[in-house]
């Protein structure tokens, strides 16, 4: 069982792990709440920042305005715990494209290794509000795939998507 004490916002609060994994938070008066869940307010524009801890009835107990207020332990643990929970895989390069045409089949290498994935339509291609170069790519499956900085690519990757933008 891992405990982390803190205080954040005039708010002093404990964050640990029962015997069965979940998050239990207990408030500066005792009061415990077993199975709470950390819920990122913009969890790719802004990742380390809004983090709302909700009870399970779906209530906030607690809102951390950035990570980096939190110890290391604490933040730790809650990053430990949105990863569990998240999956956005991040592209690093197309390898090919079926077509330039929807709906196409994309093959991927991203950083959970080489996949395919079915592009139904350009609109399923987004800019990330506020980050001119990252985009939002979402499979026919409805799994979404980050292009951290499409700048940062390789030619042939760029090449390929330009068709697409």
């Amino acid at each position: 069982m891992s405990q982390v004490t803190t205080t954040a916002q005039d708010a002093p609060f404990t964050l640990s792990r029962d015997a069965l994994g979940r998050l239990v938070y207990t408030d500066a008066e005792g009061h415990s709440q077993i199975g709470v869940v950390p819920v990122r307010a913009f969890p790719l524009a802004a990742p380390d920042e809004g983090i709302s801890m909700v009870g399970p009835e779906g209530k906030e107990l607690f809102w951390v305005e950035h990570l980096s207020q939190l110890p290391v332990g604490q933040r730790q643990l809650l990053e430990d715990e949105l990863a569990s929970r998240e999956f956005v895989p991040q592209i690093k390069r197309l390898l090919s494209v079926s077509t330039f045409s929807s709906p196409s089949t994309w093959t991927v290498d991203t950083d959970r290794g080489v996949t395919t994935l079915v592009l139904k339509g350009e609109e399923d291609i987004r800019r990330l509000p506020g980050a001119r170069s990252s985009l939002l790519i979402t499979s026919g499956h409805g799994i979404v795939f980050l292009v951290p900085d499409l700048l940062a690519m390789d030619r042939h990757s760029k090449k390929l998507l330009e068709r697409f933008l």
